[in-house]
């Protein structure tokens, strides 16, 4: 490569460098798969690790799916720019917020682009976005690891880790493993597994259904060496809250959800921060 193609690439590095360096722990969350309900886990691990009063910031890097927003809800964000960058959104609790959703002029507008515009939008976010200082950033993958994935790690060369995301279904397990040796490559720290949906809490009795046979999450932690960070109950009231605009774990700060929710961020934290 000449020099002349890879200056604009280098000059990327420094700026995301530059911009990121307040920013104490870079958290991704990866799933390999879809619909596994990472961007819920994403929002809520989030919002809990701020209501410890830690400074948190959620960068939504699902360019052709971002959903963030909604589970936190905001809509119909106004972004400022100021000398320092784009400002992130500020959502509840104090969580600074940045997603491809608060640029498109119509709320279903797909982005229809191929890979290298993708990977530039990524850096362009972690160059420009003014994050200020921060005590976490928490990073919301798309499924796969593809060019959105790639980019998010060719930028930030000190990650702090990652946590996968999984639902216990031998399918899953399988997609999931690719993650899991994506990072293991690319010398991304995995800091755990959270299994998704295993159980289904009824609301009103508190009977728990399974609705998955076995738990493929732990047996995939357990096979991979990793820690197994723990179950999270489906809970149909989490759609209910993305239609009201308002995050599930603070409408439901006591449910089975939140508190294993919360167990998690105290794991996590746990792990990064090096306390015993």
């Amino acid at each position: 490569m000449s020099s002349s193609s890879s200056k604009p690439y280098d000059e990327l590095i420094k700026s995301v460098s530059m911009m990121m360096s307040n920013i104490k722990y870079k958290v991704l969350v990866i799933s390999g798969k879809g619909g596994v309900g990472k961007s819920f886990i994403t929002s809520s691990l989030a919002l809990l690790t701020a209501s410890t009063g830690r400074s948190v910031g959620i960068l939504d890097a699902d360019i052709h799916g971002p959903s963030i927003p909604k589970f936190l809800g905001i809509s119909n964000p106004t972004l400022s720019i100021s000398s320092n960058g784009v400002e992130p959104i500020v959502g509840p609790l104090g969580v600074k917020v940045i997603s491809v959703q608060f640029f498109l002029p119509e709320e279903d507008l797909p982005i229809i682009w191929r890979g290298p515009l993708k990977g530039r939008l990524i850096g362009e976010f972690l160059s420009q976005v003014n994050w200020g200082s921060l005590n976490y950033l928490f990073i919301d993958l798309p499924p796969g690891t593809g060019d959105e994935v790639l980019s998010v790690v060719q930028y930030i060369k000190d990650l702090t880790g990652a946590i996968v995301v999984t639902i216990p279904s031998q399918p899953s397990k399988l997609v999931v493993k690719k993650a899991v040796r994506f990072c293991q490559e690319l010398n991304v720290p995995v800091l755990g597994v959270v299994e998704n949906m295993r159980e289904f809490i009824c609301p009103s009795t508190g009977t728990v259904y399974r609705v998955f046979p076995g738990s493929a999450g732990y047996e995939m932690a357990k096979e991979l060496g990793l820690k197994y960070l723990g179950s999270v109950p489906l809970d149909p009231r989490v759609s209910e809250c993305v239609d009201l605009g308002i995050p599930y774990v603070i409408k439901y700060p006591d449910t089975p959800v939140s508190r294993v929710l919360k167990e998690i961020v105290n794991d996590v934290v746990k792990l990064v921060e090096g306390i015993s």
